[in-house]
């Protein structure tokens, strides 16, 4: 047996050598298919790496060129199950030891023992003089060695080794997560990459010699990396998530505030901006203005976001939530029913899988796995009470004015300019616009059934105002109708009215004349009578008066004036 260790020892050595160097071998046989920058390269790069890290699981280099890969193929949800334990809301949503080490991951580089890999990793490996240096400095850093410069090597070498096996992660956890959908997660994760990438390279900078300040460009064994840094676009990566999860806060915040309109004015913003969004974020969005559209009374496009929402993801709890209850609320309990039904089966499935739907590093904010069954019961007795309603006749009584936004009693114009304007904005054709503005996963379902279920989703609802329009309509014209049917019986009644008015008027001015008439004829008699006579008297006067004048003229001139006999 003693002569037999010694052998058994040579073979334990030989076999960690040989994996040494069977997993050195896959790494620059992935780097070289890596640099080509072609998605099947890159592909089989990944497989050679898996063997690698099957061989060697806590290799620093195979983990992070392998999560850079998954990022350059848009396989975020392989990262994020790679490095689940890093996203912060599933830290602190798992409890116990997460919310510790949630607790010192936040807090920045102050507690290295978080910035490890998914797997726990060794600290043994502490590398004073990267092969990099060695390289970049070449002889030099013999020529001109000191116990300074050997001193701030040493305590450079210490700080450095947790700090760049970490930083990768965050970085590249943090773009994938945004890819998601979890903004919030990104942010945390992008800031902190960020600052331990900034005093890393603050602790290098003081080992290096004035001569030979540089900035270090490639992974932690000198190779530079052939993928694009993901350090590059973090900054405009995390302005643009600050921008869209500030613009968001506005919303929730106005809409908390009792401004519907203000809320839907700021997610708008976020969901019609010129850089695409996450499918999942989208789809919160459009629940958020859904609730501030139902606020301000426009129902009809609430329920759109509501499809929206709803063709990207089917089983959004959310959406078919906050559907179920627009459609209770215009009436449409046949709908209602059958979307309460859809989602009482989620709730079933859930129980029975004893997990929320969806990885567990996701998020799930509005809904929580204690309060399903209690859930659960209030949604069957809703159902029961629905069952009801529908069987007691209530099924076909659509509030249509309500679906529309039109009080009852409302005008022919006033139907005609919201009926428009819902039109314009419904159509069927147009409701897949949206598709093409946002971001998908590869692994997400074909963008086909997207298009085709909003397609569906919005001509239902189209049918459904078109039927409205046409109920309002005939309302109105019945109104109208009988508007007219009531002017005219009014108008004929002031007719009668006003010729019986006229009749009795006319019936006592003939009473009235009778005796006024008799007295005129005596009174026109009696000047007949006296009229002649003063005739005859004045007929007299004036022929003695014409005989007196002729006489005087006879008798001497006298001077006339003509002007006054000229009448």
């Amino acid at each position: 047996m003693a002569a037999g260790s010694p052998t058994l020892t040579a073979e334990k050595k030989r076999w960690w050598l040989s994996n040494k160097k069977v997993v050195d071998k896959y790494l620059r046989e992935a780097r070289v298919l890596i640099s080509t920058q072609e998605q099947s390269n890159v592909s089989a790069a990944v497989g050679l790496l898996d063997a690698a890290i099957a061989l060697s699981p806590r290799h620093e280099a195979a983990l992070e060129l392998r999560a850079r890969s998954l990022l350059f193929l848009r396989r975020f949800r392989e990262v994020a199950d790679m490095l689940q334990d890093y996203i912060p809301s599933f830290k602190v949503g798992s409890g116990g030891g997460g919310d510790d080490d949630s607790s010192s991951s936040l807090g920045g580089a102050g507690d290295h023992s978080s910035v490890a890999s998914s797997a726990p990793i060794s600290r043994e490996r502490v590398k004073l003089l990267s092969p990099a240096r060695e390289r970049s400095d070449g002889d030099r850093s013999f020529r001109c060695f000191s116990v300074s410069e050997l001193k701030r090597r040493l305590v450079a070498g210490l700080s450095k080794s947790s700090d760049r096996e970490g930083q990768w992660r965050y970085l590249v956890l943090g773009q994938a997560c945004c890819h998601l959908g979890m903004m919030e997660d990104a942010m945390v994760l992008l800031q902190i990459g960020r600052r331990l990438a900034s005093a890393a390279f603050r602790r290098e900078s003081v080992c290096w010699s004035d001569d030979s300040f540089a900035s270090i460009t490639g992974d932690e064994d000198g190779t530079a990396a052939p993928l694009p840094s993901v350090s590059e676009t973090a900054s405009q990566l995390l302005s643009h998530i600050k921008l869209v999860l500030r613009r968001r806060a506005a919303a929730m915040a106005a809409l908390d505030a009792g401004l519907p309109a203000e809320a839907v004015r700021h997610f708008s913003k976020v969901l019609d901006g010129r850089r695409g969004l996450p499918g999942s974020f989208a789809a919160g969005c459009l629940i958020g203005r859904a609730a501030a559209y139902r606020a301000t009374g426009r129902l009809a496009d609430a329920i759109a976001d509501c499809n929206r929402a709803l063709a990207l993801y089917p089983s959004f709890i959310a959406a078919l939530r906050s559907r179920a209850d627009l459609f209770e609320a215009v009436r449409a309990l046949a709908d209602c029913l059958h979307d309460l039904e859809h989602l009482k089966l989620l709730y079933d499935a859930i129980l029975r899988d004893r997990k929320l739907p969806g990885p567990p590093w996701r998020p799930h904010r509005d809904v929580r796995y204690r309060d399903i069954p209690a859930n659960l019961r209030a949604l069957t007795a809703r159902i029961q009470q629905l069952r009801g309603r529908i069987a007691g006749g209530e099924g076909n009584d659509v509030d249509y004015y309500a679906l529309i936004g039109v009080r009852r009693g409302c005008s022919r114009k006033e139907l005609e300019r919201a009926h428009l304007l819902l039109t314009l904005k419904h159509k069927p054709e147009k409701a897949v616009g949206f598709v093409d503005r946002l971001e998908f996963l590869d692994d997400h379902r074909d963008l086909d059934a997207i298009r085709d279920q909003a397609r569906m989703s919005a001509s239902i609802l189209y049918r459904m105002l078109q039927k409205g329009y046409a109920n309002i309509m005939v309302a109105v014209m019945d109104e109208e109708a009988a508007v007219k049917q009531r002017a005219k019986e009014a108008a004929a009644a002031t007719a009668a009215a006003a010729a019986a008015a006229a009749a009795i008027q006319v019936a006592a001015a003939k009473t009235a004349d009778k005796p006024k008439a008799d007295r005129n004829a005596g009174g026109k008699e009696c000047c007949k009578g006296s009229e002649k006579a003063a005739a005859a008297v004045f007929q007299g006067v004036f022929c003695r008066d014409m005989a007196v004048v002729g006489s005087m003229l006879s008798h001497r001139a006298i001077p006339v004036k003509y002007e006054a006999l000229s009448c």
